[in-house]
């Protein structure tokens, strides 16, 4: 009896697993950037134009603009922590701390002197 227990177990839990999958295997973010440090971010949308439009919609600066999608992935966006409308850095990358290292690079690369994380998101498998 226990053995027909356990192998019940065992079905729920690779059933489980499989609609997670199923859930997270459509996971789709965006990320906007607008002047001097605004910015706008969707995650774990089903479809990759919902995304873009949320991370469009939520960026309150001026001039934002769509600068990242992310599928299984993560985004970072850094700036120059002494001069928000200076130089700034975005990412995408399958890990978020190597998201966040590329942006700080490029923030710094294009003349941040104190870069740092502004924002950052992973969408379901990032």
């Amino acid at each position: 009896m226990s053995g027909i227990v356990r192998a019940g177990a065992h079905v729920c839990a690779a059933l489980g697993l499989l609609l997670i999958g199923l859930v997270s295997a459509h996971a789709a973010g965006a990320m906007a950037v607008g002047s001097c440090a605004a910015y706008g971010y969707a995650y774990d949308y089903k479809m990759l134009p919902d995304a873009r439009a949320a991370a469009l919609k939520k960026c309150s600066g001026r001039q934002c603009r769509l600068v990242a999608s992310m599928q299984h992935a993560c985004g970072a966006f850094a700036i120059d922590g002494h001069d928000a409308c200076g130089p700034h850095g975005y990412a995408v990358a399958p890990l978020l701390g190597q998201a966040q290292n590329l942006a700080l690079k490029y923030c710094y690369k294009y003349g941040g002197r104190d870069c740092v994380i502004r924002a950052f998101a992973c969408d379901g498998k990032g």
